[in-house]
């Protein structure tokens, strides 16, 4: 099965009515965790930065509490400067906004690759029982491995953010330097999420040492469409879907293998 196929029996399983219950999921939590933060706690941090802003821009005096830590303190002052000043202050908004777009978008993948490991295992059930009835599951994912990779690749996507501080300031490779840490953590979950799900550690290692390359290739397309505004969070159980039929292909063409092998043994 090509390519090709695989897209079209995904995007046919999508639209089940099963798996658009499920679709939704993602999305609600996603979005009330994120209007939580941004309309709760957000806005904390967003009004004291309007006072301070009003305040410099009237050329009053801005308090800082001397107990403060010294961050806290060099932050204010920077704010302070940069909306004293009418040029200053137009580019400090637009940095901000834009920063924080680019955070929410950041933070809304982080969310819902969360969230969608949980439903995967109800996904390559359903998968399983309806396209691949043959086959012979042995999962080898844990809770505690779950949390384990989660914890790695996230840490190794900070890591990298920080790493490539100076490659935000150049056009066109700033671009790359603020995807791809998180195109990293985006491969790491959802391939872990999948291939423990229906393999075992075995397979999975015979699978992927053999079709790593093809497997990059298909998380960085469903990267690319993750990064087209929100939609990740409509179509995030189709990047499951997508995955999961790729490994049951090969999952298929491994058990063949075995098979034969067996009989031409016995």
């Amino acid at each position: 099965m090509n390519e090709i196929e695989i897209l079209q029996r995904s995007i046919r399983d999508f639209f089940s009515s099963k798996m658009l219950k499920l679709a939704l999921i993602p999305l609600f939590i996603t979005m009330l965790i994120l209007y939580i933060l941004f309309f709760g706690v957000a806005s904390v941090g967003i009004e004291s930065l309007k006072t301070v802003a009003e305040t410099s821009q009237a050329g009053g005096e801005v308090v800082i509490d001397e107990n403060a830590p010294f961050y806290f303190v060099w932050l204010t002052y920077f704010i302070v400067f940069l909306f004293k000043y009418s040029i200053t202050s137009w580019i400090a908004g637009f940095l901000f906004y834009s920063v924080g777009a680019i955070f929410v978008f950041h933070l809304s993948i982080v969310l819902t690759l969360v969230i969608i490991g949980f439903l995967t295992p109800f996904v390559v059930k359903y998968l399983n029982e309806t396209s691949y009835k043959n086959l012979n599951l042995k999962p080898y994912g844990t809770i505690l491995g779950a949390f384990w990779v989660f914890l790695k690749a996230f840490f190794m996507m900070i890591l990298l953010y920080i790493l490539f501080i100076p490659l935000y300031f150049i056009p066109l490779i700033n671009f790359i330097a603020l995807y791809l840490p998180l195109y990293y953590f985006f491969h790491k979950m959802l391939n872990y999420d999948v291939s423990s799900t229906i393999l075992s550690k075995e397979e999975y290692e015979k699978i992927y040492s053999k079709s790593s390359s093809a497997f990059r290739v298909r998380t960085l397309l469903l990267y690319f469409i993750s990064t087209i505004p929100f939609v990740t969070l409509f179509v995030s159980i189709f990047y499951i879907i997508f995955l999961s039929h790729a490994y049951f292909i090969e999952l298929e063409k491994l058990q063949k293998i075995e098979n034969k092998d067996i009989k031409e043994d016995i």
